[in-house]
Order: structure tokens, then sequence, then C-alpha cells
């Protein structure tokens, strides 16, 4: 081969996603660029009719092992990684008779489909882990100088565009290009890693030495907690669930606080299997009921803090139907979430256009060992998240009187309430609602204060609850004050004995569940 082929306009084009790909490949054919293909993608291009030479025609050599090896040989990563300002190189392609490759369009077997997939299993998973494809990505985006890589079927236009405006792709381009394909292969291994590390039962890690988060921007957002800040929306690719596949129906587009507050509730309202309204102010909650009837447990949330609710965030955990839409178009709220809306309910909040209307996945879809991430100066925080249900069959009744049945359901309500509030946190809880939340107080006495004042005279015959034990007795002092009949806490303070005779003292039932709640 002679040097001139080095100026041949050579394009190799693989993908597994064909959008796109036969209006691209007669641009292509009509500026009269060479078309290098694989497998499925030549028999597209050749079925409708556009050259196309088969990768084998190239390098000489056969598709072997089921199709596992098709692209990797020096004739196909000699033309992507040659750079062409280099004299010697230039000798060597001449010598191999390897012709440069300048456009290579190629996207990745759909791995993450396929292991997501119900039944789908590791052999498949396995077989559909692309590897000609990430090293030509890869070699291509080495060499952006001389070679422009497409991984995304949305810049084929531009790419032809410039082609046939300028005669080649800008430099500015093909870094940019660059800088896509490195993110896409670097996305796919990703996702290939911690779908292998999430089969514990072959050896997967839960906290692996290395952690790659295959992170897909969802939306760009406003700005982030304040104007001056920026901010975007990121899905784990690997569980696109809760927020992640929202479906908004009506309203503003989310802020970054919307979607902070939106998660809090969602969080809570997993808690709860009767109907439930969740309302949530700055991450934590302000009103939380569970009633008969959805309509009647929003009314009972708005009811427990009809001043905080006020632009906050309702999430529900049943359809909204007319009466509960009429209950909430009455006031100012960010964002309403459910599993869905009624017709007749859409009708009314679209008298309220500004209210965002967001249709959440119901439950049940939640992995059990979903992981949370903590940003932290120069690095992650990492921990499970507290999944596991509430459950106060496996408490310890430390006091003289146990519960009553109405108390044990209060407390366990409770319970669940306090496991979403900001530490130190107190609930006051009474009929399945909150009467007054503390919450974020540096100390314990201090939520149970807040708490116990927003409750007023309802707290009479109300149970308590706590994130963590009690460091001294005034927090059960304060409760007992405010006619608290009942109190469930982690214990394990040094002063427990303290705490329960005050609350013998009282008349009052204690529960220890051997399990804090601190949340931060």
């Amino acid at each position: 081969m002679n040097q001139s082929n080095c100026y041949r306009k050579r394009a190799l084009i693989s993908v597994s996603d064909k959008s796109g790909i036969l209006n691209l490949a007669r641009q292509l054919d009509s500026m009269g660029w060479e078309i290098i293909s694989t497998g499925g993608t030549a028999r597209v291009l050749d079925g409708a009719g556009i050259p196309v030479t088969e990768a084998a025609g190239v390098t000489g050599f056969p598709e072997i092992l089921g199709g596992r090896v098709k692209t990797l040989h020096p004739k196909i990563h000699g033309g992507l990684l040659a750079r062409l300002d280099l004299e010697e190189h230039r000798q060597q392609l001449a010598a191999q008779d390897i012709i440069p490759i300048q456009l290579l369009v190629v996207n990745l077997y759909p791995f993450a489909e396929i292991a997501a997939q119900p039944g789908a299993g590791l052999e498949e998973a396995v077989e559909n882990i692309d590897i000609g494809g990430p090293a030509m990505i890869r070699a291509a985006a080495k060499n952006f100088k001389h070679v422009t890589v497409v991984v995304n079927p949305a810049r084929y236009q531009q790419v032809v565009n410039e082609l046939a405006e300028r005669g080649a792709v800008s430099d500015e381009t093909r870094y940019r290009l660059a800088m896509e394909a490195f993110a896409h292969t670097a996305h796919y291994d990703a996702l290939i890693a911690n779908y292998l590390n999430s089969r514990r039962e072959s050896g997967g890690e839960l906290f692996p030495p290395l952690l790659s988060l295959p992170l897909r921007k969802v939306m760009a957002l406003r700005y982030g907690e304040n104007p001056q800040q920026e901010a975007a929306f990121y899905a784990l690719d690997w569980s696109l669930q809760g927020l992640a596949e929202a479906r908004q129906l009506q309203g503003k587009e989310l802020s970054f606080n919307n979607l902070n507050d939106l998660h809090a509730a969602w969080e809570l309202l997993l808690e709860f299997s009767a109907p439930t309204a969740v309302a949530v102010k700055h991450t934590n909650p302000c009103g939380v009921a569970s009633a008969a009837t959805i309509e009647k447990a929003y009314r009972l949330a708005y009811e427990a803090d009809p001043l905080s609710i006020f632009g906050g965030i309702v999430a529900l955990n049943r359809p909204v139907n007319e009466a509960a839409a009429r209950e909430m178009v009455k006031i100012f709220l960010e964002v309403v979430a459910a599993p869905s809306f009624t017709l007749e309910a859409l009708d009314i909040f679209r008298m309220k256009k500004d209210i965002r209307l967001l249709e959440m996945t119901p439950h049940g879809n939640e992995k059990a060992d979903r992981i949370d991430l903590k940003k932290v100066s120069g690095g992650m925080l990492i921990q499970t998240l507290d999944s596991e249900p509430v459950d106060l069959s496996r408490s310890e009744v430390v006091t003289e009187r146990a519960p009553s049945e109405s108390e044990w359901r209060d407390l366990a309500f409770a319970q669940k309430v306090v496991k979403h509030v900001k530490s130190n946190a107190i609930v006051v809880a009474k009929g399945e609602r909150t009467l007054g939340v503390g919450a974020g107080q540096m100390n314990r006495v201090g939520a149970a204060r807040i708490a116990l004042e927003q409750a007023g005279e309802k707290a009479a015959g109300a149970v308590l609850g706590s994130d963590a034990f009690f460091p001294f007795p005034d927090t059960v002092e304060a409760a007992a004050k405010a006619g608290v009949t009942a109190i469930v806490q982690p214990g394990g303070s040094l002063k427990d004995k303290e705490s329960i005779e005050a609350c013998n003292r009282h008349g009052m039932a204690m529960v220890f569940t051997g399990r804090r709640y601190f949340r931060h």
C-alpha cells in the first residue's frame, strides 16, 4: 500500500442501537466514504443497498468464537491508532497494508437491558459484555486528533453537517466526542462491575476495594439549594426507581430542593401499608397520618401542622381522588406525589397549574440492599440503607405497666416516623397521626419540648417516640407533664434506670427497641 491511502475516507460502523444509522451511512456514502461494518450492522446496511465491506474482508480473518472476536485485529486497531502526522506511522501503515480509519461509529451490546430482564442469568448477562466495541472506542478516543469517534446517535447529524460544510470534523468536536466516548465506556464498565458485585452468591462484595457508580443525567436543575449553586439530577443506572422513574404530569420544573424533600417524603411513605399521607418541609416530616381513606389521611396530616405544610411536599401511597384533590388545592403546595391521580383529581389540580404532580412507582419495587451515599470533603460515605421495617414485636417492656393495644399501635407509628426525622428527633403521635415533631436539635430534651409544645393539649393520652436513648430522665419528665402515656426508645443509656423509674412514678409505659435511628 502506498502512503496515499492515508488520505482515503474510511468509516467503521458497528452498532447495537441502529436508530439513525441508515441515514448516516447513506450520507457518508454520498460523500465518498468507504464503510466497514460487522455482523448485524453490515447486514442492515447491505439490505438497504448501501455499499459496505465486512470487517473480515479488511482483516483477512473470519469472525470466530461465535462473534466474540471480530475486530480485534491490527488492521482495525492500527487504522484507529495511527498518528497520521508522524512519518514513521505512515510508513508502518504502508508496510503492513493498513488503511487508516478516520470515523468510528460504535455503540455497545445492551448489557444493562439484558441483565435487568426478569429471569436473565449470569451466563446470558456475560455474553452481552461487549469486548471489541469498547476496545475500538478507546482506541479512537485516544487518537481523537486524527479520528472522530461517535457513540451517541444524537451526534450523527452534527458530524455529517461538519463533513459536508468543512470536509472534516473540527478539532473541538472531535475532542468533545472523545470525552463522551470515554464516559460511555467508563459507564458501561461500571454497570458490569456493579452487576457482578451485586451477585453476593457468586462472591460479590458489598463494599469492594474499588467502586464505580454508573450515573446517568436525568435533568439539569435551575440551581442547587440556593440560586448561587449549580445543580443536576443523576440517576443510578442500575436501579431506575423512585424519583428516577417518576413521571411529572403537571407543574413547573422540579428544583433541587423539591427533589431532596420528595426523596425524604417517599422514603418515609415506604414504611406504611395503610393509606398514608406524608407532608415534608426541608426534608423533615411536618405531618404524617394513616387512615381508612387517603383523603382522611391527608386531612389529618394537614391538621398536624397547618403552618409548616404551606409550601411543602405531600406524598401519598394511594391514588389521589377528587376528595383528596379538593382538600389539597386549598393551600399552596410545591409537589404532590402519588402512585396515580384520577381524572377528576387532575381536573381539580389544573386550577393550580403551578403545583407539580408526580406519578411515582408503587411500593414494592425498591431493593432491600440499596446503598445510601453521602458526599464528604474528598470522598463519599457509603452505607446500606436502613430498610428493615419497624417491628415492635421484638421490643422489651421495661416499666411496670405495659402499653395498651392502641398505645402499641401508636408507638409503632411514632417509630416509623422518627426513623425519618433529623436527629436529635422526637415524635409525639396519637391515633396513627403525628401531633408534634422535634427535629435536628442539639439535645434530646430540646427536641422533646418542641414536639410537645406543637402537640399542645392533644399530647394528653399520646405516645412519644425517640430516635436514640435518653441520656437523662428529663425527657420523660417533660412528656409526663404534657400528658404522654407511653414512650418508645432504643435504650442503652447509663441512666436508663432513672428514666424507667420516672415512667413508673407517672404510670407511663416504656418500651426499649434496641435499635437506634440516627439521621444526619
